[in-house]
């Protein structure tokens, strides 16, 4: 991966970060999935404060995040044989592997659980600000996004400010401005502690890319498996009720109490734009679609509708990310919990 050459203000911004984290503070960091709040992993009260933050339960577990496979033995007290070939295939990137963790590994971090979840982020400027903040002894963050408990994951530094935001007003010590992210939707979350490799979480690491790197099918976990985070019923959800409907049925819906989402351009898409609705088309491929969902999504639960329209996407298991976040979305926030 070449160095990526940084303005003097993104270094400046990157040392300031480091500084507020080593000193038990709160900054929200750019990742290629979506907006993090970091906190210093070692630090459990640093920990517990992105809980209060975010008004998150306790026993919901964090990720750590790290510069890469040398780090892990420093975390995770078991490394299955299979690891390598996962971080030589998906890191830096959105894949998170679930390990049993060392020692060092705080209960905050873990929900009291014996596994950890370890990431290698692959966004340039999350990668400068950990391979600062490491050190000889690969300290590491935990970062969940960084937004209100079961609410729209941001996607832009701007998402941020306009839901924690920064002291004295807001909640945070600084947000470390990356750009929007690129893939949009958090990782993949691959637990590697059962008798095989199961994924916990759909992610941009598809289900048919993990077989092919592991040689055999990698299938979704089943409910016994380890806490993870976005596995609750409702999750990534607007303040707006979300509902998803065929194609077919979207014509049932009224341009003037409901905005829309379409995957890809229709007929009824452009009658509906030309009508006036709040609207957005989202790209019709899976990973142009997920990279603008939750942009999406923070536009049109700002537009005033009584109801967010989303098309339904191709019920295919590329989409599966796609569909496990919209499916979330629309649950009853009665069972957020």
């Amino acid at each position: 991966m070449d160095t990526p050459q940084f303005s003097q203000k993104t270094l400046d911004d990157i040392e300031k970060a480091a500084r507020i984290l080593a000193a038990g503070g709160l900054v929200a960091v750019p990742t290629e999935t979506v907006y993090g709040l970091a906190a210093d992993a070692d630090n459990p009260q640093a920990v517990r404060s992105t809980f209060a933050a975010k008004g998150r339960p306790a026993n919901h577990p964090l990720i750590v995040h790290v510069t890469g496979f040398d780090a892990l033995s420093s975390w995770v007290s078991e490394i299955p044989a299979c690891t390598r070939a996962l971080t030589d295939a998906f890191w830096p990137g959105p894949l998170t592997l679930v390990f049993k963790r060392s020692a060092r590994v705080n209960d905050a971090v873990t929900g009291g659980q014996d596994t950890v979840a370890v990431r290698c982020p692959s966004h340039p400027v999350m990668r400068a600000l950990l391979q600062r903040f490491e050190g000889d002894t690969h300290k590491a963050v935990t970062a969940p996004s960084a937004n209100t408990f079961g609410q729209i994951s941001p996607t832009t530094a701007q998402h941020v400010a306009e839901d924690l935001g920064v002291k004295p007003a807001g909640k945070l010590d600084m947000i470390l401005d990356g750009g929007e992210c690129e893939v949009g939707v958090e990782s993949t979350i691959l637990n590697l502690t059962s008798e095989k490799p199961e994924i916990l979480r759909f992610g941009a690491v598809t289900a048919k890319m993990l077989s092919e790197v592991l040689g055999f099918e990698v299938k979704e976990a089943g409910a016994d498996a380890p806490r993870v985070s976005g596995r609750l019923k409702s999750h990534y959800a607007p303040h707006t009720k979300l509902v998803i409907a065929p194609a077919e049925k979207l014509g049932e819906y009224d341009p003037a109490r409901c905005a829309f989402l379409f995957c890809g351009e229709s007929a009824l898409s452009r009658r509906i734009a030309a009508a006036g609705a709040a609207s957005i088309t989202a790209p019709a491929d899976p990973a142009g679609y997920a990279h603008a969902l939750y942009a999406a999504m923070h536009t049109l639960d700002a537009s005033g509708a009584e109801r967010i329209v989303v098309e339904a996407p191709p019920a295919d298991p590329a989409w599966a990310a796609v569909n496990d976040r919209l499916g979330r979305a629309a649950a009853d926030k009665n069972e957020i919990g």
